[in-house]
């Protein structure tokens, strides 16, 4: 199983370590302030809607977290329902901290109306969905193992230095890395127990490259276009990665 796992992992780190890429490239390249608020415009409305087919949006989940709170240790255990809470309120959280700093660049109060999807999100999640309702757990499953691409971009963001703005967004980067960076060897672990055979590996692995090849893009058109096409392509193919944190 813990094979399976590996080379669940090693299917999508070319594209995660492609993310990690664009976003490094693009924090070296002095951002100008209209750069650093595009990208988290467009970050935060990914914070409001987490991944597809797992999540509605978080006010939705929230409703219907509050709706089934009479229902615990009857037909959902307590336990179950304590780890979606906590996940929920990870994931308002890190919405909270990527909105302190847009308002801190802004100088005034925001709400969802200032997040946006871009196009190359809501194709990412015209795929993901498409997987995550085809009726497959294999397909399902696969979606999970490219959540988050292996908190890449907060693992590069982390490290950001300089003026009051760098310190702000390290410091959120650095609270989501450590919420999410365990998250993919978690989601590689449930994903080897749906699998049947290897041809339902096969079918994993082809969902897990498309759908992370689309989220390369989401993530190149968020942080201002750093790679060309031809970049892309070289990144996905001219390194082998070891799998680690």
């Amino acid at each position: 199983m813990k094979d399976v796992e590996q080379e669940l992992i090693r299917t999508a780190l070319p594209y995660w370590e492609a993310e990690a890429t664009i976003v490094r490239r693009f924090f070296k390249s002095k951002p100008t302030r209209e750069d650093h608020i595009f990208w988290l415009k467009a970050q935060l409305w990914k914070e409001l809607h987490p991944v597809d087919g797992y999540f509605t949006g978080l006010q939705r989940e929230l409703n219907h977290l509050v709706a089934s709170f009479p229902e615990i240790d009857k037909t959902i255990e307590r336990h179950q329902y304590h780890s979606l809470l906590e996940q929920l309120t990870q994931e308002f959280n890190h919405y909270v901290l990527m909105a302190d700093v847009l308002e801190y660049l802004l100088g005034h109060r925001i709400s969802a109306d200032d997040t946006f999807q871009l196009p190359q999100e809501k194709k990412l999640g015209d795929v993901r969905r498409a997987y995550a309702n085809s009726g497959s757990a294999v397909d399902k499953a696969a979606v999970l193992v490219t959540e988050g691409g292996g908190a890449r971009m907060f693992r590069e963001g982390r490290k950001l230095k300089g003026g009051r703005l760098e310190r702000m967004i390290a410091r959120a980067m650095e609270v989501v890395y450590q919420d999410e960076k365990k998250h993919y060897k978690e989601a590689a672990r449930e994903a080897a127990r749906v699998l049947q055979n290897e041809r339902d590996l096969a079918r994993m692995k082809k969902a897990v490259h498309e759908v992370s090849l689309q989220r390369v893009y989401m993530r190149n058109e968020m942080f201002k276009e750093q790679l060309t096409s031809d970049e892309i392509k070289s990144c996905l193919t001219s390194r082998m990665y070891r799998v680690i944190d």
